[in-house]
């Protein structure tokens, strides 16, 4: 037996952690394994990459053949490599992660992937494999990112209101943030165009509407900017006490 046999056992997988924007609420997109091991339990779009195949390329088609998904960003994350994390030998997985709007989207089940479905980011409860700490990692990396990054560009209305912005950041945040702190923020960097209309329709006070300067976002997405964000009052007091 050759020296180097034991170091050429080991697998490779990609799994996709697919986060969702819907009606002001962050989701995750899982399927429900058809098969073993793990039959039944919902787990990430994931699966073992070809021995021919470069790992980016794994990851956009195992997304498109376990729920239809394609021409989706993926961004690398990290990768997990616990020895024991697949029953059936050591595999190595690399995860990658989105955010795309869910109505611009279809899902098609298909291969072993019994059914695929949105789920609300805080209702995921027992998920395949080491699945859990991957979301985990994932969703913590797009809390980083929305800090010095803007988001809302692809997930929002082409008009939007300041109040549908912070929806936005809340759900990914998962805490209230500071209203007059957060809109003050928002509008010091020029981000906006105010189109000078209200709201149509609403049963309270119409408010303004905006979208997005195109081109100041695109330069903020390249080159970064710090923007912390202040919890409410509310929720301050409530961790205090």
């Amino acid at each position: 037996m050759n020296e180097y046999d034991t170091f050429f056992k080991s697998a490779f997988s990609v799994d996709n952690v697919i986060f969702g924007f819907d009606e002001g609420d962050l989701k995750i997109l899982l399927i429900k394994r058809g098969e073993p091991p793990y039959k039944g339990l919902w787990a990430l779009p994931g699966d073992l990459v070809y021995p021919n195949e470069d790992l980016d390329t794994a990851a956009e088609r195992v997304l498109e053949e376990l729920t239809g998904l394609k021409e989706v960003y993926l961004k690398q994350v990290r990768t997990f490599g616990e020895v024991d994390r697949h029953p059936m030998g050591r595999v190595i997985t690399i995860a990658y992660f989105s955010l795309i709007k869910i109505s611009n989207y279809i899902v098609t089940p298909a291969s072993f992937a019994r059914k695929a479905k949105w789920h609300s980011i805080s209702e995921v409860n027992r998920l395949a494999f080491d699945h859990k700490p991957i979301l985990k990692a994932c969703f913590e990396e797009l809390q980083r990112g929305i800090r010095s990054h803007p988001v809302g560009f692809e997930l929002l209305p082409p008009k939007f209101t300041l109040t549908e912005l912070q929806h936005l950041y809340e759900a990914i945040l998962e805490t209230p943030l500071d209203k007059r702190n957060f809109r003050k923020k928002i509008l010091s960097m020029n981000l906006l165009i105010d189109l000078k209309q209200l709201q149509k329709g609403v049963a309270h006070r119409p408010a303004k509407l905006y979208k997005f300067d195109r081109h100041r976002y695109e330069k903020f997405v390249a080159e970064g900017f710090n923007f912390e964000l202040k919890e409410s009052r509310r929720k301050a007091l409530t961790q205090v006490n």
